[in-house]
């Protein structure tokens, strides 16, 4: 195991994709009915009532009565008003194991005490945002240089999906063409131009609504893993105003999900420069979670550009950024506006950078480097994913469980693992049916989870942290095995 790193074993991703290809042909295996319905009426209906009630008086304000597309869980949205390591608790009292860690930025543990004193010291002092410079905007931006080699220059914008937004506007000043490819089912954010092909590969439009067709004009995808896809993509665009920017996530669509051979990186990376591309990593998920030179690093690749989100803001908002190297961030300088030299992308953001979400940032990156956070929220991860195999065996489940690190994957209907194809059009019916079947008992599996005091990503999806103990993660295995115990094929 390199130390630098927190995956001490890369998953063999051709093994996992055959898995999960073939649990997708099995019929459903869920929590039995009357045991779901026993988790409703004990736990949620009496033992999470404030939630229940509370949510009700939310949706008359809120569409939906939540504001993140994270926060909702069968049979309803619980209400969370502590954070503390590796603990949540609920407006009822209740207290979970916590491994959706706010989506992922959290290595080091909800709330931790050391970031949180300096950002109480910085609100005693400045203020969370003042619209001019402050010092921590150069801390954070030479802490991320110092630790990413081909982050030469940082900007910092306001979330991953500017992050995005800004790096496709970079591209194409920085090439003058025009088509953007990324890889199908991976998310960017949801900017009109890249909400496309997100989720399943081969979704094209269809999970974009409210977004005009002709948006995506300019935007492909490619098949996951699959480099010959990308380079007959890459081809055909040299012939149509040729191809300004490849985005990919680094470990596979949705941090992963499906993964990808660990020599997939270097050949898209050769593949764009054959074709004058500009490589682009959404780092926003792995950057300082796989360790401090980020996924590229592990990988030993040399993006472009790198987009950040989440852990750069430390769990704090404003958590997002675009870094590169310096021929290619030349066109944020100034933002707004042009010179004689070069134009300058249209990027902007007032709350972007502010003293807050920096000083936090700053902090967040010095604690996990002190700490070695990344690599011992791996190592957990390892322990989880072990201890959740043993259990797959035991109860003779087709369930599979595999990690990159602390990114934690238990996959019991493989919801996200189809794919559409437009030349088999019949097709398409068919697998919307079990997209959405499949995705109901994901989330009945998330709930009964819940119940047991374990909060998940969508019941398919653990983050670890640097928080965890071996000793947590015993008790959470037992919580685990008192599901698994109750699951049988779907009637």
């Amino acid at each position: 195991m390199d130390q630098r790193f927190a995956i001490s074993k890369y998953p063999d991703a051709a093994k996992i994709t055959s898995d999960l290809d073939k649990l997708i042909k099995l019929p459903i295996y869920t929590i039995r009915p009357e045991v779901l319905k026993a988790y409703e009426e004990d736990y949620f209906e009496k033992k999470c009532r404030k939630s229940k009630n509370m949510i009700e008086i939310a949706k008359d304000i809120i569409p939906g009565g939540v504001q993140h597309n994270l926060a909702f869980n069968y049979p309803f949205p619980l209400v969370f008003t502590k954070a503390d390591g590796a603990y949540l608790y609920d407006i009822d009292g209740n207290k979970y194991y916590d491994f959706l860690q706010a989506g992922g930025p959290t290595i080091l543990g909800s709330n931790s005490i050391e970031v949180r004193q300096k950002v109480i010291e910085l609100l005693n002092e400045c203020g969370p945002s003042t619209g001019l410079f402050h010092e921590y905007e150069y801390k954070l931006a030479k802490k991320i240089s110092d630790n990413i080699k081909t982050v030469e220059m940082f900007r910092m914008l306001g979330s991953g999906t500017e992050g995005c937004m800004a790096a496709i506007r970079v591209a194409r000043l920085a090439t003058k063409k025009r088509n953007i490819i990324k890889m199908g089912g991976a998310y960017h954010g949801w900017s009109d131009q890249l909400a496309y092909g997100i989720r399943i590969p081969g979704s094209k439009w269809t999970q974009a609504s409210g977004v005009p067709r002709f948006n995506f004009r300019s935007t492909q995808e490619f098949f996951p893993n699959d480099l010959q896809d990308l380079e007959k993509k890459l081809r055909f665009n040299s012939l149509r105003g040729g191809t300004a920017a490849v985005l990919i996530e680094p470990i596979g669509p949705e941090s992963g999900t499906r993964p990808l051979d660990k020599d997939f990186n270097k050949g898209v990376e050769k593949l764009c420069r054959k074709y004058g591309a500009l490589f682009v990593f959404d780092e926003v998920v792995t950057a300082f979670r796989i360790g401090m030179a980020g996924a590229q690093g592990y990988f030993d690749v040399s993006p472009d550009l790198t987009v950040f989100g989440k852990i750069v803001a430390g769990g704090y908002p404003g958590a997002g950024g675009l870094g590169g190297k310096r021929e290619y961030m030349k066109y944020l300088s100034s933002g707004i506006g042009g010179s004689d030299k070069h134009k300058k992308a249209l990027i902007g953001g007032t709350m972007a950078a502010n003293p807050l979400s920096c000083v936090a940032g700053y902090y967040t990156l010095c604690e996990i480097e002190r700490t070695n956070a990344a690599q011992k929220a791996g190592q957990i991860g390892d322990k989880l994913i072990e201890g959740l195999q043993l259990l797959i065996e035991k109860y003779k489940l087709p369930f599979i469980a595999f990690n990159q690190g602390s990114i934690c994957h238990l996959e019991t209907v493989g919801t996200m693992h189809f794919s559409l194809d437009w030349s088999k059009p019949w097709k398409i019916p068919g697998v919307l049916v079990a997209t959405s079947e499949r995705k109901k008992e994901m989330e009945h599996m998330g709930a009964a989870y819940m119940a047991e005091g374990i909060v998940t990503l969508a019941g398919s999806r653990l983050y670890t942290s640097a928080a965890y103990t071996e000793e947590m993660i015993k008790d959470v295995l037992l919580k685990f095995e008192k599901v698994f115990k109750n699951i049988a094929i779907k009637a």
